[in-house]
């Protein structure tokens, strides 16, 4: 027991650190190897490996099946079941960009339409930080880098790996990004800071986890929904826009922007609900455009009110 206020270290037994670290060797090896092979071919493999990834992870199977069928009843369980084995294989495509990002032209592989670059040029100039929320859905790691690619100030919220050398791995990958770490105490400082000068940034809100938030509507059923995002917006007066960044061929990607418009009442914490709500709700409206495109393995309907939220 600890005392004296002093945490206490807990020891992992030597079992589980071993399969840890073979896991991290086994993916480090995996992300070398991706580096080295012809970006198609990198592509198209690991978009193999993601469904088979469908068949031999059974509880993530489940996963996805059990989210589908709150998501789209209406749908026959065949029809669900081939929407999730193209999101596993959606998600192993992502992987392979992911490990060959820096040898992309970014401009080239992401179209970005002028009605959307404008949005977020004029949202950019108001001066008061910009904030684009979106989910897992796509190419999230693409949306960033290319509007970084601007010439914006571009920064995005994410969260460090469990093994070092795997989040040195992720800011590789996220070159010309300024990152806020969720895990550092200094990160939101630093964001508000960034925020009032003119920076724009990028915040994930559409997966249950442990920070603070809203229970939102989502595919008819409430969910608990991170609200930073919203609680920036309101505090700041910046403004607050929806990205994604969807596959529309195995080389190819388009970002759709959309502007999030809620009149704001003055009573900051119904505001940050109903800025939550609304942007899940274009969340959710872009997933039913491009199913196969989002992480239904993930538990979204997991927290209940009045329940404290499983270590995810």
């Amino acid at each position: 027991m600890a005392t004296g206020g002093v945490k206490q270290r807990v020891s992992v037994p030597w079992p589980k650190r071993l399969r840890r670290e073979l896991r991290v060797r086994a993916l480090l090896l995996l992300l070398t190897l991706l580096k080295a092979l012809p970006y198609g071919f990198a592509g198209d493999l690991c978009a193999f490996l993601g469904a088979l990834g469908y068949y031999v992870s059974a509880k993530q199977r489940r996963l996805a099946l059990e989210s589908l069928a709150v998501a789209f009843p209406e749908l026959s369980a065949g029809e669900r079941a081939v929407i999730a084995r193209q999101s596993f294989a959606h998600l192993g495509r992502n992987l392979a960009e992911s490990t060959q990002a820096s040898r992309l032209d970014i401009v080239d592989e992401v179209e970005l339409d002028p009605s959307s670059e404008a949005r977020l040029r004029a949202a950019q100039a108001k001066g008061k930080g910009v904030i684009v929320v979106t989910g897992h859905l796509g190419n999230w790691e693409f949306l960033a880098r290319r509007v970084a690619a601007l010439g914006l100030p571009t920064g995005t919220v994410a969260k460090q790996a469990q093994d070092p050398r795997l989040t040195a791995l992720l800011t590789a990958g996220r070159e010309g990004l300024t990152i806020f770490w969720r895990e550092q105490q200094s990160s939101g400082r630093e964001l508000v800071r960034f925020l009032k000068g003119g920076g724009m940034v990028g915040i994930l809100i559409d997966q249950d986890t442990k920070v603070a938030g809203h229970f939102v509507p989502f595919f008819g059923r409430e969910a608990f929904t991170p609200r930073a995002a919203a609680d920036f917006a309101v505090r700041l007066d910046a403004a607050l826009l929806f990205g994604a960044c969807y596959r529309v061929s195995p080389r190819k990607h388009r970002i759709e922007i959309r502007s999030i418009d809620v009149p704001l009442s003055g009573d900051r914490e119904a505001d940050s609900v109903a800025l939550t709500a609304a942007a899940t709700c274009e969340i959710e409206a872009e997933i039913r455009e491009h199913p196969a495109q989002w992480v239904w393995m993930h538990p979204r309907w997991n927290t209940k009110r009045g329940v404290i939220a499983k270590e995810k």
